[in-house]
C-alpha cells in the first residue's frame, strides 16, 4: 500500500496509506450461446513486413507486389496468441533503441520544426514535504457529479491508531456536510495532483462517509468538467 501525506482541516498532517478502487463493471457480456469470454492479443504485424520496411525493398512498385503477392503478411507469425508484453522504443532502422532521449518538438501549422526541448516529466507531488491541503472550497456532492467527471478513485487507509481517529474525523465532518472538499498540492496547497511520476496532472475532492465507528475516505480524480450545451441564461 502506498503511502500518502495529507492534512485535515486544521492544517494538521500525517502520512496515510492509500490505493486505488477500481470500479467492478455490473454488466457482464456473453455469447449467443450464453458462456462467457475472454480477451486475447494476437500479433497483427512484424516489423519486417511494416509499410517502411517493404516500400525500402521494393520502392515504387510496392503495391503492385502487394497486389500480386502477400508482402505485408508473416505467415508464420501473423495470428500467434501473446502472452505478456512489453513496450520498446525502436530507432529508424526498426532495432530496439537503448538509452532513450525523449524531447518535446513543436512544429508550425506548416509542419516545419520550430522547438526542440526535453521532454518535461511531472513529478509526483503526493508523498513529499508538502501535504496535501484543504482549501477550504466545499461543493455538494449532488453538484460535483453533475460538475465534474471523475476518472480516478483512492480509497485513505489508516495505517495505526492515531490515523484512524485522523481520518475518521476528516470522513465525518465531510459526511456530516453531505459535501466534497476540493484538495490541492505544492508549498501553497493549491496546485493540482500527480499521482506517480510522469502521470497527469488531476484535481482532487475529497468524499467521507461514516456508520457507527466505521469510516470510508476517498479521494477522487478529476481533470475534466462538464459543460451544458443549454444556456441557463436563455431558458
Amino acid at each position: 500500500m502506498r503511502a500518502i501525506n495529507i492534512s485535515n482541516i486544521k492544517a494538521r498532517n500525517a502520512q496515510v496509506g492509500f490505493e486505488q478502487k477500481g470500479i467492478r463493471p455490473t454488466v457482464t457480456m456473453q455469447r449467443k450461446d450464453g458462456m462467457g469470454y475472454t480477451n486475447a492479443r494476437f500479433l497483427k504485424a512484424t516489423p519486417a513486413t511494416s509499410i517502411e520496411v517493404l516500400y525500402d525493398k521494393f520502392g515504387e512498385n510496392l503495391a503492385d507486389e502487394i497486389i500480386n503477392g502477400d508482402p505485408e503478411i508473416d505467415l508464420e507469425m501473423v495470428g500467434m496468441r501473446l502472452g505478456k508484453v512489453k513496450k520498446v522504443f525502436l530507432d529508424n532502422k526498426g532495432k530496439v533503441a537503448y538509452r532513450v532521449l525523449r524531447q518535446q518538438v513543436r512544429y508550425s501549422p506548416e509542419g516545419e520544426e520550430m522547438e526542440v526541448k526535453k521532454f518535461h516529466t511531472t513529478e509526483s507531488n503526493v508523498n513529499i514535504d508538502f501535504p496535501l491541503r484543504w482549501t477550504g472550497k466545499l461543493i455538494p456532492k449532488d453538484k460535483a457529479v453533475r460538475t465534474f467527471a471523475f476518472v480516478r478513485k483512492y480509497q485513505l487507509k489508516h495505517i495505526n491508531g492515531l490515523t484512524f481517529d485522523f481520518l475518521y474525523d476528516m470522513a465525518k465532518m465531510l459526511d456530516e456536510k453531505n459535501c466534497m472538499m476540493l484538495v490541492g498540492a505544492g508549498s501553497k496547497g493549491i496546485g493540482p495532483l500527480v499521482m506517480s511520476t510522469g502521470g497527469t496532472p488531476y484535481r482532487a475532492f475529497l468524499e467521507g462517509r461514516v456508520k457507527d465507528d466505521k469510516y470510508c475516505l476517498l479521494l477522487h480524480l478529476t481533470n475534466l468538467e462538464l459543460k451544458s450545451l443549454i444556456n441557463n441564461s436563455n431558458v
